[in-house]
């Protein structure tokens, strides 16, 4: 599990390519704190696992179905990505909920600033924009946001100066493809409700809900 709470940027420093696979590297820094063989890493969202590590780099094996769902397939040399490892019992949850199976991508549409924040306008499928609710949260590349604007097609976040600095979001262009994961309590919550769901309106009336 993890936060959307970004804890470096990294670079790719290394990607090997199967048929429809790859192995990645990737050159970090505070994360190697107590980083292990096993462990899991966030990269721009997506959970990995780290399958060996030299120094401050470490590799993991991206499946087949993780490059069709997301944007690790565009990576190469030289690529920044974000980075954050699984969160400790014993930490502060300072974002939201993030699992690090990814959802599907989004591609950038605009950004626009106004004032010391900058807008970042992302346009996703029908099966993405569901789940996308106002004042809800949405992990863009692994960084927690909390999602201000809801259209048709496309939704709207406001980023602050921090998350700008801490994160690789605000060196996104228009059409840059980017990794979501919708908030799982949504997710949960259509599944328990919908045709074949445990909750129904008359579980709910029996208990006086």
């Amino acid at each position: 599990m993890f936060t959307g709470i970004i804890e470096e940027v990294g670079e790719v420093t290394a990607i090997k390519r199967g048929a429809k696979s790859c192995e990645l590297s990737i050159r970090g820094s505070i994360i190697f704190d107590d980083l292990k063989i096993g462990d899991s890493v966030a990269v721009n969202g997506v959970c990995l696992t780290a399958t060996s590590i030299k120094g401050n780099i470490f590799t993991a094996d991206v499946m087949a179905e993780t490059v069709r769902r997301s944007n690790i397939g565009m990576l190469k040399n030289g690529s920044n990505v974000n980075l954050e490892r699984a969160m400790a019992a014993n930490g502060r949850f300072g974002g939201h909920i993030v699992s690090g199976h990814i959802d599907g991508v989004g591609f950038v549409q605009s950004l626009a600033r106004e004032d010391n924040a900058v807008w970042v306008t992302i346009t996703a499928d029908d099966a993405i924009m569901r789940y996308i609710v106002e004042k809800g949260s949405v992990a863009i590349d692994g960084i927690s946001l909390t999602v201000a604007k809801v259209y048709s097609d496309a939704f709207a976040v406001s980023v602050i100066p921090h998350t700008a600095s801490q994160t690789t979001l605000l060196s996104r262009r228009a059409g840059d493809r980017v990794n979501l994961e919708c908030d799982i309590v949504g997710k949960y919550v259509e599944r328990l409700t919908g045709k074949n769901g445990t909750i129904t309106e008359d579980f709910l009336k029996k208990y006086n809900f």
